[in-house]
């Protein structure tokens, strides 16, 4: 079956970034450090590869300044944000940012691992180490070998994106 069969045949990028909004996913931030300097990303295109070895993903878009500091750093860390830390999520996801200064707000810590920051109050943190990176349109995907990581709050609840926007999950009370 061709792509004109399947109603494939000429996807408008619009109407793709309108459908997959309706997918929910989790909400990361991305942070590496690269000649001295910091470097964050919001990312939702991330996901579990491998048990064994414990491999992660994450898609970086080619022309964003994390792409070319990422991929010269080699190592990076992912940070689940929880349902509170929506104005990180915003903050990072702002192309156009200072590199001096902007962790100014955020509470951080660097990672023993990565060398890293690794932002304060988020449900969990990996530290990766990047093990293959792989051209995919747009974007490369990075698989990271998972060197460290810390379930900092099991308790917590994730921030969500879905419909592009934020939101949380329902409350578990009403279920």
């Amino acid at each position: 079956m061709g792509a004109a069969e399947i109603g494939m045949g000429a996807v408008r990028a619009a109407e793709f970034r309108t459908v997959m909004s309706r997918f929910a996913t989790g909400v990361t931030v991305v942070t590496c450090v690269q000649e001295g300097f910091d470097h964050a990303m919001t990312a939702n295109a991330f996901a579990s590869v491998s048990l064994d070895p414990a491999l992660v993903l994450v898609c970086v878009e080619d022309d964003s300044r994390f792409h070319e500091a990422v991929l010269h750093a080699g190592a990076w860390n992912v940070n689940v944000l929880e349902e509170g830390q929506r104005g990180r999520a915003s903050w990072f996801a702002t192309s156009g940012r200072p590199l001096v200064g902007q962790f100014d707000t955020t509470p951080t810590r660097r990672s023993a691992e990565t060398g890293a920051l690794l932002l304060d109050g988020c449900l969990a943190t990996l530290e990766c180490v990047t093990e293959s990176v792989h051209r995919a349109g747009d974007h490369d995907i990075l698989i990271g070998r998972v060197l460290g990581m810390e379930l900092a709050r099991p308790e917590g609840r994730p921030l969500l994106y879905f419909a592009s926007s934020y939101g949380t999950l329902g409350d578990p009370a009403a279920r």
